[in-house]
């Protein structure tokens, strides 16, 4: 880097989660990096002594624990966290095992701006159990995504997708590992195109600047 050359500042990345977090620690592995476009500013779990909290704590990455049967509606649990999120000067949502239904507000008001990670390739496979969709439906190759999030479940524009083949003899777990292996390298990939700028959003794609 040449003298005078301004850096860009790092991306304040979020992260809900609801669970052990291992998408998250590929995340904080990533972000360890002081060369990687984004930082984790804080971790959120719905879900109160979770693994997920203990990696965030062990990168000493701060964490907040916002339990959603405290609140009594989805709106006012969503309105909480934005309010965090917010306070910690996010700008980056990352959905990491994050095992609850967003609110339609919350979605709009990170529009563009908040990514999820799923284990299958979408469209196909959407919900619950991928890993037994995808062979049941006998399809020869199986992956993640990770997208956009809109309100629709488990929708939106996607800017990276990984595959894996299925063999004649994977059962689901041998399967969801391989696909997990994917998925600890394809979230990192996103995170740093989206916080780098170089996604924009046509309708229900993205088109990503090389």
């Amino acid at each position: 880097m040449s003298a005078g050359t301004a850096v860009a500042p790092r991306k304040k990345v979020g992260v809900l989660v609801s669970g052990r977090g291992s998408n998250l620690q590929a995340l904080l592995d990533a972000c360890a990096d002081p060369a990687f476009p984004a930082e984790i500013a804080l971790v959120i779990s719905n879900v109160p002594g979770v693994l997920a909290l203990e990696r965030a704590a062990a990168a000493r990455v701060a964490t907040a624990v916002i339990p959603h049967r405290d609140y009594p509606t989805r709106e006012a649990f969503d309105a909480a966290m934005d309010r965090v999120l917010r306070a910690a000067g996010v700008e980056i949502v990352c959905l990491a095992g994050f095992m609850r239904l967003l609110s339609s507000d919350f979605v709009a008001g990170w529009r563009g701006a908040m990514l999820n990670i799923h284990p299958s390739l979408l469209p196909l496979f959407k919900g619950l159990h991928t890993h037994r969709q995808a062979l049941e439906a006998g399809v020869k190759l199986h992956g993640c995504t990770v997208h956009l999030v809109t309100p629709d479940l488990d929708d939106g524009p996607i800017l990276v997708q990984a595959a894996v083949p299925v063999r004649d003899d994977d059962d689901e777990c041998c399967l969801a590992a391989r696909v997990l292996e994917q998925e600890h390298r394809a979230y990192p990939f996103a995170l740093r195109l989206l916080a780098e700028g170089r996604v924009t959003v046509d309708g229900n794609r993205a088109r990503i600047r090389e």
